[in-house]
């Protein structure tokens, strides 16, 4: 048994995106060229999507599947992500007790407008997407796991109540767990992100480019710390997902079941908008201030035996971030993080639901 991620660009790539945004436009012929992609050994009772619609697909297999249509969309709310971790980094009271050691890296709170305004002008319109390639392999894997191990946990480890409901308690569990393990595997991926989105301003501290290309970053960082240093700043990086998922896979399910069984609404369309509107925002209030912690604790220069020279650890970033800026430092880049998490919720809701739909699996 072991566990596979075929590559799905080239399908992404010839995908038409407005197929996302249309149900009756949705043709059961991509979900079953997705399908193809996952005959893999481990992935058991996989049959082919029927044209009646009516076929069951074994459920880790189109669970995967499912991940990899809408994850071209994170292409497109990419630059708010870049300004969000821009922001982050802004104002660091680490940096400046650090002094002449980390000169240069301390840069004026501007705000998201000015900031995204200024990547543009200083570096290019180009570099508001700096990183998207490793965003995009970290969608594949984050949300492949997640969802896998949710659903599991939700149907077979913790189980539902005699009346079909799954307990509020239990919802946080397995949504913390799968956030958790989805992000443990994804970290590497995460961590090329957020270095190679600080690269143009390195350039323009008049500093030396680390990385070519995302090829070249995963093997440097192999190379100068080893398999542990492509796990550096995980512990806050499966913190902050904890807490993501707490705030997306929770809030959406128990939302979903609750409208479901205490009002009129049906499950369609509507109901999974409500659910996931309400998934992204307080997915973006609990994960803020983790992912404050995670970037700058993945962003801090180390030294040759790949220890922190700011942070000793993503509670000593904590500490020092709140006692230095205040505790609102830790909701830097709050606005671009709910402008890109609330769109980005809707898009993957909706379409996981169609696609489940479409081939005859039952809703989430």
């Amino acid at each position: 048994m072991y566990f596979a991620y075929p590559c799905p660009e080239p399908l992404l790539t010839d995908l038409d995106v407005h197929l996302l945004f249309s149900t009756n436009r949705l043709h059961a012929r991509w979900v079953r060229s997705l399908l193809v992609l996952t005959q893999t050994p481990w992935l058991p009772g996989r049959e082919d999507c029927g044209t009646n619609g009516s076929s069951v697909v074994g459920f880790p297999a189109a669970a995967l599947a499912f991940t990899f249509v809408p994850c071209s969309f994170p292409s497109v709310t990419f630059p708010l992500d870049l300004t969000k971790t821009r922001l982050q980094v802004q104002g660091e009271a680490a940096v400046h007790r650090n002094g002449a050691a980390a000169a240069g890296q301390a840069v004026a709170y501007r705000g998201m407008l000015r900031t995204a305004a200024g990547i543009v002008q200083e570096e290019g319109v180009r570099k508001l997407w700096q990183g998207a390639t490793p965003a995009v392999y970290r969608h594949i894997v984050y949300s492949g796991v997640r969802m896998v191990v949710y659903e599991h946990l939700r149907d077979s480890v913790l189980g539902r109540s005699e009346d079909e409901s799954f307990p509020f308690w239990k919802a946080v569990v397995g949504g913390m767990s799968a956030g958790a393990i989805g992000q443990f595997f994804a970290s590497p991926t995460d961590l090329v992100k957020v270095q190679m989105q600080m690269e143009g301003k390195r350039k323009l501290e008049g500093k030396p480019l680390r990385f070519r290309g995302v090829h070249h970053a995963f093997m440097k960082i192999l190379s100068e710390g080893g398999i542990r240093g492509l796990w550096a700043g995980w512990v806050p990086n499966v913190q902050r997902a904890a807490l993501v998922n707490m705030g997306d896979l929770t809030t959406y399910d128990s939302v979903k079941h609750f409208l479901l069984q205490n009002t009129p609404l049906v499950d369609n369309s509507v109901t999974h908008s409500i659910a996931s509107c309400c998934s992204g925002l307080v997915a973006a209030v609990l994960g803020t201030p983790a992912d404050v912690v995670k970037t700058r604790i993945m962003n801090q220069p180390r030294d040759k035996q790949g220890r922190g020279l700011l942070y000793k650890s993503s509670t000593d970033c904590l500490i020092q971030t709140v006692q230095g800026e205040g505790f609102m430092s830790l909701y830097k880049g709050f606005i671009p993080t709910w402008m890109r998490m609330a769109p980005w919720s809707l898009v993957f809701w909706l379409t996981y639901e169609q696609i489940r739909r479409i081939c005859g699996v039952s809703s989430f």
